[in-house]
C-alpha cells in the first residue's frame, strides 16, 4: 500500500485550493496519507523561498490574479485578502496533531475546515472557538483544542525538520516513494503516479 507524506501549512491558500482532492485520489488507489503540518514561513527561510509580503511586485501581482482564477475554476469561495491573514497558524496545527493522535474523525475534512475558515469564512484560526468548531465539523472532540499542546509543538517542529530534509520548499507538498510533487495543481500527477502512469 502506497503512503503519501502530505506537508501542509494551515495558512496556505494553495492548500485550501487543494480541497479534499488528495483524499479522493488516495482512496481511489488505496493509499494512506501521512499528514504533516509544518511552519511554511520557517521553511522558506531555510530553502531559498520568500514570504509572500517580501516578494517582488510582479510575483505579488501574479499571485493576486492566479489565486482567484484557480478558486473560480475549482468552484470554491475565496477571499484574496481575508480579515485574519496572516495570523498565528500554529494553534490550529497543534489541534490537528492532537486530532491525528486521538483518531475518531476525518483528518482530510479537518484540514479543509481549517483552510476554509481562513480563506472563505473570515475566521481567525488562532482563536480557540474557531479551532473547536473545525474539530467538531470533522467529527473530533472539540476539547482536543486544549490538549497535547506540548506534543503538538514538538511534532510541528519535527515536521519542519523532516520537510527540509526531504526537499520540501512549499505547500501543499506530497512525497510518495521519494517522488516529490508540489502544488494543488499536481494532484493529477499524484493520481497518475499511483496508477503507475508516471
Amino acid at each position: 500500500m502506497a503512503q503519501i507524506d502530505y506537508f501542509f501549512a494551515t495558512l496556505s491558500p494553495y492548500c485550501y485550493l487543494a480541497e479534499q482532492r488528495l483524499e479522493e485520489v488516495a482512496a481511489k488507489h488505496g493509499a494512506t496519507i501521512n499528514y504533516k503540518p509544518f511552519d511554511l514561513i520557517a521553511a522558506f527561510g531555510r530553502t531559498g523561498g520568500t514570504p509572500p509580503k517580501d516578494r517582488h511586485i510582479s510575483r505579488i501581482e501574479y499571485r493576486a490574479q492566479e489565486l482567484p482564477r484557480q478558486a473560480k475554476k475549482l468552484g470554491l469561495p475565496f477571499n484574496l485578502q481575508p480579515a485574519h491573514w496572516p495570523t498565528n497558524g500554529a494553534p490550529a496545527a497543534y489541534a490537528f496533531i492532537a486530532a491525528q493522535n486521538a483518531g475518531g474523525g476525518d483528518l482530510g475534512k479537518l484540514a479543509h475546515a481549517i483552510f476554509r475558515a481562513v480563506w472563505a469564512e473570515e475566521k481567525d484560526i488562532a482563536e480557540d472557538d474557531v479551532i473547536r468548531a473545525c474539530l467538531a465539523d470533522a467529527g473530533f472532540d472539540p476539547e482536543l483544542a486544549n490538549s497535547g499542546l506540548l506534543e503538538g509543538a514538538e511534532t510541528y517542529a519535527r515536521n519542519l525538520e523532516e520537510a527540509v530534509e526531504a526537499g520540501v520548499f512549499g505547500a501543499p507538498f506530497y512525497i510518495i516513494d521519494g517522488q516529490r510533487f508540489w502544488g494543488q495543481d499536481r494532484i493529477t500527477d499524484v493520481d497518475a503516479y499511483l496508477a503507475g502512469d508516471l
